[in-house]
């Protein structure tokens, strides 16, 4: 059984990581990684960065993680990521067969839940962990671009 204290500890890490982008100007959404309590993958937006929109911190994260396990799949892996995923990003989390996702701040607009994507049946998620926090975050850096325009 997986402790719910586990999950605010690992979001508290995936919120460095958001932190960690909005100090580089990106959207502040940050991932972990986890399997078997240990962090394997730590990732954040890097669009602006790398001029590139797949590079959401779900997409870096995968990509870190698979790479630690040398294999494709995720289906013992935990992902906590600050925002609810997108479509795109819920489409290569379905192809990973992560085995959990744990979120923060829901995407109303955006996210996978509304699109109606569908994740791996056997994937289990979580949202609205530490979503004060994770959302602040978001409406923080969105009130400081609308202010400078």
């Amino acid at each position: 059984m997986l402790d719910p204290l586990d999950d605010v500890h690992f979001m508290k890490k995936a919120l460095q990581e958001a932190e960690a982008a909005y100090e580089k100007n990106e959207v502040p959404v940050g991932a972990v990684i986890v399997v078997a309590g240990r962090i394997i993958a730590r990732a954040h937006n890097l669009t602006e960065l790398l001029n590139d929109v797949t590079a959401h911190a779900e997409m870096q994260a995968i990509t870190a993680a698979s790479n630690f396990l040398g294999g494709k799949y995720l289906n013992e892996c935990t992902l906590y990521v600050t925002l609810e995923p997108c479509q795109m990003c819920a489409g290569a989390l379905y192809w990973s067969q992560i085995g959990r996702i744990v979120y923060g701040a829901v995407d109303e607009q955006r996210g996978c839940t509304t699109m109606g994507t569908k994740l791996h049946p056997k994937t289990e998620m979580i949202g609205g962990v530490l979503e004060e926090e994770c959302g602040g975050l978001i409406k923080r850096f969105f009130i400081e671009k609308r202010n400078l325009n």
